[in-house]
């Protein structure tokens, strides 16, 4: 075999591999869109259960669409610099607190929520130390508050206890009016989000994707 024919010859496997490799990363991209699309199928399920659930709800509730993060006024819970939860406050979470974990720990997403969290926020007055200090007070209040004897007992209670915790974020995500001003009444505010197992793969996944 002369030195040309050689040279082809190699060329003609090395096509092959690289078109091998090519379908197997092809086949792989494909398996791993398809698990994105499951996984923001049943973050869109859980989104939809949580809205339809708070629609009619007389406290001013909001739902990010995108993330599911529940969010609502701290002054519903809390008094200016307390971390005490107000009567008015309590009233609100024994309602809102069972039908939240209900939607969530239910049998048709168990198996695919890893945390739920409980955030506090607060405004930027006042050090970033002492307000960290206080939105960790105000969440663990919240989290104590659903497990003490005062509050109802529900049917995810004892089972939320592996899934739930508490975060204080001082005024490190402030929120900001329709004008993109910020708006520190909204900024104080506590807020209940949730983490699906796959979140963290599936968004390393759909920047490999989309790169």
């Amino acid at each position: 075999m002369s030195y040309a024919d050689l040279m082809s010859a190699m060329l003609m496997v090395f096509a092959l591999l690289l078109t091998l490799v090519i379908l197997d990363y092809r086949e792989l991209l494909e398996e791993k869109e398809k698990q994105i699309e499951e996984v923001i199928s049943v973050k869109t399920e859980i989104i939809k259960a949580l809205t339809e659930a708070f629609e009619e709800s007389n406290v001013a509730i909001e739902i990010d669409q995108q993330t599911g993060a529940i969010r609502f006024p701290g002054s519903i819970l809390f008094e200016t610099n307390s971390s005490e939860i107000s009567e008015q406050g309590k009233v609100f979470l024994k309602d809102f607190v069972p039908k939240y974990l209900g939607i969530l720990l239910q049998e048709r997403f168990l198996d695919e929520i890893s945390t739920v969290i409980i955030e506090g926020h607060t405004d930027n007055e006042g050090s970033y130390m002492y307000n960290m200090g206080l939105s960790q007070e105000r969440a663990f209040a919240v989290l104590e508050y659903i497990y003490s004897d005062e509050a109802p007992d529900f049917k995810q209670k004892e089972l939320s206890k592996g899934y739930i915790t508490g975060n204080g974020r001082s005024f490190s995500k402030p929120l900001t009016d329709e004008n993109g001003v910020y708006d520190p009444d909204s900024s104080r505010r506590v807020e209940f989000l949730f983490r699906l197992k796959d979140d963290e793969s599936i968004n390393a996944i759909h920047k490999l994707v989309n790169e």
